[in-house]
């Protein structure tokens, strides 16, 4: 698969990303658009990795920006866990454990294919305060490497007015549970 976006998909993109910016100002007071395209038009990566999370449901959309790297930071934005990321197990380790119905692919080798990471859980938590997220999905979170060497994997949620965080079986798979993406640009 090509990593590089045509021309007219890179407007397409950017012209997408620009409404998803301009639509939900709260999520990035004090910043303004013209700074942001400018920091992604001169990174064709990154814009093939928004297109990805874009194409797969993740509505992406800058959340902030962090001043020590001169950074924009970019989540999914979806409402519900991106519809196109979803029935996956967490890890590599955990799609090669199952014996039967496997799942198309992990979570972390998807994100990793896509040029993203997982959110953590505190990014999770953050993401929160512009939602509410995922009231019908959940998503796989970043797992400590003591809870992944155990089996096991986090993910979190949205019910009854609170965010939840819980653990799974990492080898587990769910329709309604994929995995938000996140860019720093």
């Amino acid at each position: 698969m090509s990593k590089t976006l045509s021309l007219t998909q890179r407007q397409e993109l950017l012209n997408l990303l620009r409404t998803h910016f301009e639509a939900n100002t709260p999520r990035h007071e004090n910043l303004e658009w013209v700074d942001v395209q400018a920091k992604l038009s001169a990174q064709a990566k990154a814009l093939w990795s928004l297109s990805e999370m874009e194409r797969t449901g993740g509505e992406p959309d800058v959340i902030g920006y962090d001043g020590a790297t001169g950074r924009y930071i970019f989540f999914d934005c979806s409402p519900e866990s991106p519809a196109g990321r979803r029935s996956l197990c967490y890890d590599r380790d955990a799609w090669q454990s199952r014996k039967k119905d496997k799942p198309e692919g992990s979570a972390l080798e998807l994100a990793a294919a896509m040029g993203v990471e997982l959110l953590s859980e505190e990014q999770y938590q953050s993401l929160q305060q512009f939602g509410p997220f995922d009231t019908k999905t959940s998503s796989w979170l970043q797992t400590p490497t003591t809870i992944q060497h155990l089996g096991g994997a986090i993910f979190g949620d949205y019910r009854y007015g609170q965010v939840f965080v819980y653990h799974n079986g990492a080898e587990s798979y769910y329709a309604v549970r994929g995995f938000r993406g996140l860019l720093k640009v």
